[in-house]
């Protein structure tokens, strides 16, 4: 067996070796050292703005004030729409570690229904996370109390004082003020897209309808911020600056919350409309809808049963005024009495014989007048005064539907009425051209004869029918509707411009007169279809009763309501002016499946008369009342 012979170690190679080595690790860690000093020399002195703001953004919040929303008047400085104080319970999601478990300790501390639950939850999954969500909304004293003792067990939560929309006068204004209600996931991408957002940090309302809605840039003001030091729990320390919300402008309204009260105290329980235009400039001293309903409930968030209690057949989620769509009925004879002047077709003298009925040449099918035995020889006076429908059907036959058509059109008719809400329908005038459309239908003879006495195809709005009657009665104007006055901010005052349309011009003035004389004639001579309703007034009236067929009634039968059902019994229709040689309103009344409008219609806009010349007598000085 062979034997290894011992190695003999070099300790100069392994001194080397050690020295070279200990080189090596020495410039690695220099080089690690030089890469240390580097990076802090990089973040401590070139970064240090950098990371200074990022830890003012740790230390320093901006909070968003919301601006305090305009208030309402109407035209005599009531307070229509104001803000009131209220708490609200609420969360920033983010901020709280188990959301389930947080609720259900809120629970025992104060009562939160399932409904408000399921609420929140909806609302923070369409919501950034870091916004706080109203979890229950107006609390009382003693919830506030319990809540504000145990708040140091729930972060995220908090009592946040805010300024609620409230409606004083509730179910009266809600068609014309609209209300507002929390926004909504559609109306924030809307805003995103208008770059109107920033606005809105603070906000959790917006105007859903009426004026609320349509003028919610004016109303709404611009938003603030403070920025607040805050610890690590993000609770705040002090506040280092603030810039103050701009509130939003205040509005002054044309509209009379006394004669509002008339309009619905004298509606009641009926369904329908009413409208009270000032005839000098189209502001809107009333608008009513009937039935109503309170706008209070959708403020802070109407539950599912309140909601459902909307949505009945009465519908009172339509404005009528503007929304609903009716015959105009015998309303539209003074128009139809111009064109036939203006076209040649008749005279002041000219009479036509009414037997009680209409036929068309070699047409066996009867137009009945509401007079089974007629009115004998009628002349334009006295078919507007007593509503001869025998005279229309003949004038409207012989002008035809285009005419007939493009003239009304010209008294807003089948178009928005321009008034300062969005809701609203055109209603329709119709012609040819819409039927052909419709119906893929020819337009027939016979279809003109009953648009002759605004039935048939024809519709309109309340607002329509007084819009029209006001051109008529200043004779071609078109001052178009509106309910905003002036807009008010500190010491500023804005006027709402209306800009009138262009005026209807007749071949020959006097035409207007005509129609005038016989409406002043139907509520004045013992004959006329108004004379009861207005009998004793200390004011000068003018007017048209209307009378409008829901169903089609079959040839050689009557009508007779007591057979029919409520809903198809005919609706009754006035629109109206006072006083004669000075108009200062134009009244526009439509109730629903009431009858006459001499009987129902007629009266109705008595009260509203009486309230506003009662309220106003200088206006029945200057007039001429018999």
């Amino acid at each position: 067996m062979r034997k290894h012979r011992p190695t003999i170690r070099d300790h100069s190679a392994e001194a080397n070796l050690f020295a070279r080595r200990a080189f090596v690790g020495f410039v690695f860690v220099t080089l690690l050292i030089g890469v240390l000093l580097s990076n802090l020399y990089n973040i401590q002195v070139i970064e240090h703005q950098d990371y200074q703001t990022r830890s003012n953004d740790n230390r320093i919040k901006v909070i968003p004030i919301a601006p305090n929303r305009g208030l309402i008047y109407d035209r005599n400085g009531v307070l229509l729409a104001e803000n009131k104080p209220v708490y609200n319970l609420e969360v920033i999601p983010e901020e709280v570690d188990n959301l389930e478990e947080a609720l259900s300790e809120v629970e025992k501390v104060i009562e939160i229904t399932e409904q408000q639950k399921a609420d929140f939850l909806d609302d923070i999954k369409h919501n950034r996370r870091f916004k706080s969500q109203v979890l229950k909304a107006r609390l009382d004293e003693t919830e506030v109390a319990k809540f504000s003792v145990n708040q140091h067990k729930f972060p995220g939560f908090s009592i946040e004082a805010r300024l609620a929309r409230y409606y004083p006068y509730g179910d009266t204004l809600t068609h014309a003020l609209g209300y507002v209600a929390k926004l909504n996931k559609k109306e924030l991408t809307k805003l995103e897209a208008e770059d109107q957002a920033t606005n809105y940090r603070a906000t959790h309302d917006i105007g859903k309808l009426g004026i609320e809605k349509y003028y919610e840039e004016l109303l709404h003001g611009v938003v603030g911020s403070q920025r607040v030091e805050v610890n690590n729990r993000g609770r705040v320390i002090r506040t280092l600056s603030l810039t103050p919300p701009e509130p939003g402008h205040d509005l002054v309204l044309t509209l009379d919350i006394g004669l509002q009260q008339i309009a619905q105290h004298a509606l009641k329980d009926m369904r329908g409309a009413i409208v009270v235009l000032d005839a000098k400039d189209g502001g809107v001293l009333a608008l009513y809808s009937n039935p109503s309903y309170d706008p209070n409930l959708f403020v802070h968030g109407i539950s599912s049963t309140d909601y459902k209690k909307l949505l009945n057949p009465d519908r009172p989620l339509i404005n009528r005024t503007t929304q609903g769509r009716y015959a105009p009925a015998s309303t539209v004879k003074p128009h139809m009495s111009i064109l036939a002047l203006e076209e040649g077709l008749v005279t002041e003298q000219t009479q036509i014989w009414d037997p009680g009925f209409f036929q068309i040449p070699n047409v066996e099918h009867k137009w009945r007048d509401w007079k089974r035995w007629g009115h004998g020889h009628v002349d334009v006076y006295r078919a507007i005064e007593e509503s001869c429908d025998t005279y229309f059907y003949d004038v409207a036959y012989r002008l035809g539907i285009t005419k007939i058509s493009d003239f009304m059109t010209q008294f807003g008719f089948g178009e928005l009425s321009g008034i300062d809400i969005h809701e609203e329908t055109s209603a329709i005038m119709p012609s040819r051209e819409w039927k052909e459309g419709r119906f893929r239908e020819s337009w027939w003879r016979g279809d003109t004869i009953s648009v002759g006495i605004g039935q048939g195809y024809w519709t309109a709005t309340p607002m329509q029918i007084a819009n029209a009657t006001n051109i008529l009665v200043n004779r071609g104007l078109d001052h178009p509707p509106h309910l905003v006055q002036v807009a008010k901010k500190e010491n500023e005052v804005t006027q709402i411009n209306n800009d009138e349309k262009p005026p209807v011009v007749l071949k020959n003035p006097h035409h207007w007169q005509i129609a005038l004389d016989a409406m002043h004639n139907t509520v004045h001579k013992v004959t006329g279809t108004a004379h009861k309703a207005f009998k004793g007034a200390n004011y000068d009236p003018a007017g048209k009763t209307g009378t409008a067929q829901v169903v089609s009634i079959a040839q050689g039968e009557r009508y007779d309501a007591k057979s029919l059902k409520e809903r198809q019994r005919d609706n009754a229709i006035y629109v109206g002016f006072a006083p004669y040689n000075d108009p200062q309103i134009v009244v526009s009344v439509v109730v629903e499946n009431t009858g006459g409008g001499s009987t129902v219609g007629a009266p109705i806009a008595r009260q509203l008369m009486d309230y506003y010349f009662s309220a106003n007598p200088i206006q029945i000085a200057q007039s001429d009342a018999p």
